[in-house]
């Protein structure tokens, strides 16, 4: 279950973001573009395909699982106007930017997002976005001990409120559909299996050391 006041916050943000009308605008510089390649293969098919960009980026991306000292995880509320609520709820991530290292990614878009900083990072997986059409490789990240450093770093045109969940909730979440998103639910998987690892460890240095072995002799 979930606290209730937990879910009247949620359900209040949910309702602040939510899309209440919409109109098609035109762009000349495009965030979203494609490219056009002729791939040869070694059994000598010749294939066309499109690659997807994102601001003339393969658009690759980091997620953060932030948890607090308390245990709990912090989640970000954001307008996903796609979506069939409009708003979504999920762990912060963001775009690697050009020559960017994805775990200094990780640490700055948790950063921008939400204001809090985490000394303790550790990789849990990394996978192909959309391998289709598209050359983005995200990578997932633990980050524990989470503090409050300074405010929200937010770009002129995004809209994100955070709030903290414990696990029971963040199932729960899930369950009910707030979070949808492949990135957070493929997150929220790695996390129960690093809560598992660790659930007698209370160090974060520990638990570092035990989940940087582990997920590095999974790869």
């Amino acid at each position: 279950m979930i606290r209730k006041e937990k879910i009247d916050e949620l359900k209040q943000i949910l309702e602040e973001y939510k899309t209440v009308k919409k109109e098609q605008v035109f762009k000349e510089n495009m965030f979203l573009t494609s490219e056009a390649y002729r791939y040869y293969l070694n059994n000598g098919s010749i294939i066309t395909r499109e690659k997807l960009l994102k601001n003339k980026n393969d658009g690759s991306a980091s997620i953060v699982i932030p948890r607090l000292e308390n245990g709990e995880f912090l989640t970000v509320i954001e307008p996903r106007v796609y979506t069939a609520l409009t708003v979504g709820v999920g762990f912060p991530a963001g775009y690697i930017e050009n020559g960017e290292d994805p775990k200094n990614a990780a640490i700055r878009e948790l950063k921008e997002e939400t204001g809090y900083n985490s000394n303790y990072l550790i990789k849990l997986d990394e996978f192909y976005q959309d391998e289709g059409c598209s050359q983005a490789l995200n990578r997932i990240y633990l980050a524990l001990d989470c503090k409050k450093v300074s405010k929200q770093n937010l770009d002129k045109d995004e809209y994100i409120k955070y709030m903290t969940f414990n696990l029971d909730e963040l199932e729960h979440l899930v369950k009910n559909k707030y979070i949808m998103g492949v990135n957070s639910k493929l997150a929220l998987e790695k996390l129960y299996e690093a809560e598992i690892l660790t659930a007698s460890v209370d160090n974060a240095l520990e638990k570092v050391k035990i989940l940087n072995r582990v997920f590095r002799e999974e790869r």
